[in-house]
């Protein structure tokens, strides 16, 4: 069990991490957001099966982040307002 509590873990901060590579402000708050969801959702599993079967659809889910996020870098946009430090809209 404690193994996989370290497993989890261990996803959840790879989620994270990679959903922070998003160049969207928007895909990076979902991709955040949708994390702490998913994992608020699944806190009370206990059958071993199930919980197996959700650690395995989490890296199918950050093995698309990741791809996901490499593509957002290519093609690059603009900073939203929110986004940029400093400027005062008038």
């Amino acid at each position: 069990m404690a193994a996989s509590k370290v497993r989890i873990l261990r996803l959840f901060k790879d989620l994270m991490r990679e959903g922070q590579k998003f160049d969207g402000y928007n895909f990076r708050n979902y991709a955040a957001r949708r994390t702490r969801d998913a994992f608020k959702e699944n806190k009370q599993l206990t059958d071993q099966s199930v919980i197996e079967k959700e650690i395995k659809f989490g890296q199918q889910q950050l093995d698309l982040i990741k791809r996901q996020a490499m593509i957002s870098r290519m093609f690059k946009t603009e900073k939203l307002v929110i986004e940029k430090p400093g400027e005062v809209l008038s």
